[in-house]
């Protein structure tokens, strides 16, 4: 069974920048349409962004523009590089794939302070 790992949360001022990280065992990473998730507090888990194994991507209205997502295939990696942050970007941050089909991992914690 494919394993979901992330990583890269913390807390960071409003404007700043953070890198996230989604570290997946398993052979058929490559073949999925992947995606990062979060969940704010006291609210439901949201799609942020999500990438095809072939590059294409697409993302929320509200983070477009400074969120950026990439994956190394060959790593078994995804990012989420995330810019010009806000107070409501808060949350816990997921990746699974598009269609939510891996077990979820413990998520990273991202806190945004004003």
């Amino acid at each position: 069974q494919v394993q979901l790992v992330e990583s890269g949360g913390g807390l960071v001022q409003a404007g700043g920048s953070l890198r996230l990280s989604c570290a997946a065992s398993g052979e058929t990473f490559k073949v999925y349409v992947m995606a990062w998730y979060r969940q704010p507090p006291g609210k439901q888990r949201e799609l942020v962004a999500h990438m095809s194994s072939s590059g294409s991507t697409d993302y929320a209205d509200s983070v477009k523009g400074r969120f950026a997502i990439s994956r190394d295939n060959t790593k078994k990696i995804m990012y989420l590089q995330m810019n010009s942050l806000k107070p409501e970007d808060t949350a816990v941050y997921y990746c699974n794939t598009l269609g939510r089909s891996m077990k979820w991992g413990q998520g990273t914690q991202v806190t945004v302070s004003s």
